[in-house]
């Protein structure tokens, strides 16, 4: 701007204006050069770049020539202090250019002011449409911190859900063999050893989840090792074996043709019985438990019973209970339902459906949330 308006004060003359001279010239510069540093010292800037501007006019030059530091300013202003300052800032370069007006004789005054209050306009609205989108811009980035935070907590929220259940399940195996070890560690020495051998797996199979799921928390590494694979409704026999083992019995059904399902749901309804069985194991037990997978034609129906000597009120509190609040999260984010209480024959039952198909699931938004 300073080399562009030395370059317009030198066609003074042929305007009818007193050719620049050194004092001009200072002027000129004094009026652009500070605008580099209006984004630090907006008000200074434009404070100096009027001063200069009006000892400019005052000495009877050209005042085109020192107007565009002014114009920038103004908008500097405009675009990071609030409208009414804006407002004060534009009605003093307005009155800059009308006291030009006057000082140089000009015939058409009219035509002046009009100028003057048109581009103050206009750079005050320009620069308080930029200062908006700036706060936009600055409450939108806000907006994705928190959401990508809201995001991090459920996702360890989940993570949490994960560990409970496979905590959960192989301690409470764990700890039923370690009890029957002790037990029968003299009198049956061969029924200790398996229980220890079956507390070797379970622990290992743990160790193995455990891994897994922390795994999660930590940055992916290109050259770590592939994780293990997510449970799936084909190692529901593997869970029935260690509960078997555990001292619960467990008859497994599958009634119409299994199928591969999305990963989410094999996964939701692995972790189901799971978290049933392992209640089972520690609540009803001496019992017999039943887990029953129905495929339907587009839903898959999990139900475990127990025959437990009763139903105890405190086994499953009501709305309580991390294992019950991850059964019913995990089939609220399938789009399924669950119901869980005592059997009027005695025993408890946990019966879950899941739609096998994402339309069914609630659209797009559960399909995303599956992936």
């Amino acid at each position: 701007m300073t080399v562009v308006a030395v370059l317009l004060g030198q066609e003074s003359r042929s305007q009818g204006w007193p050719e620049l001279d050194a004092r001009a010239y200072a002027l000129v510069a004094l009026s652009h050069l500070p605008v580099a540093l209006r984004g630090r010292r907006p008000l200074a800037v434009f404070a100096a770049v009027q001063t200069a501007l009006i000892a400019y006019v005052t000495l009877g030059y050209w005042p085109v020539v020192c107007t565009f530091g002014s114009m920038l300013a103004l908008y500097t202003v405009a675009s990071v202090r609030p409208v009414r300052t804006a407002l004060v800032c534009a009605a003093c370069m307005a009155g800059v250019w009308v006291y030009a007006g006057v000082v140089s004789d000009t015939p058409s005054m009219a035509s002046v002011l009009g100028q003057a209050l048109l581009y103050c306009s206009v750079l005050v609205w320009f620069g308080h449409l930029a200062r908006r989108s700036a706060e936009l811009t600055r409450r939108l980035r806000a907006e994705q911190a928190e959401r990508a935070r809201r995001a991090v907590a459920e996702e360890r929220g989940r993570i949490a859900r994960e560990l409970h259940d496979v905590v959960a399940h192989h301690m409470s195996v764990i700890s039923v063999q370690a009890g029957l070890a002790r037990f029968v560690f003299d009198s049956r020495p061969d029924r200790a050893r398996g229980a220890l051998g079956t507390i070797a797996d379970t622990s290992g199979e743990a160790l193995e989840e455990l891994r897994r799921m922390l795994q999660v928390l930590r940055e992916e590494d290109p050259e770590a090792p592939e994780r293990a694979p997510m449970p799936t409704l084909a190692r529901l026999g593997e869970l029935a074996d260690r509960v078997r083992a555990g001292g619960l019995p467990v008859d497994l059904a599958v009634t119409g043709t299994a199928r591969p399902l999305p990963p989410g749901v094999e996964l939701c309804a692995y972790r189901v019985v799971q978290e049933a069985l392992t209640n089972a194991l520690k609540h009803a037990s001496p019992a017999h438990a039943r887990v029953e997978l129905r495929y339907g034609a587009h839903e898959l129906t999990v139900r475990i019973t127990d025959d437990g000597q009763g139903a105890d009120p405190a086994r499953v509190p009501a709305g309580g209970g991390h294992g019950l609040i991850g059964m019913r999260e995990r089939a609220k984010l399938y789009g399924g339902t669950i119901t869980v209480g005592p059997r009027s024959e005695g025993g408890y039952e946990v019966r879950l459906t899941l739609p096998t198909s994402a339309a069914e699931r609630g659209g797009t938004g559960a399909a995303e949330a599956e992936r």
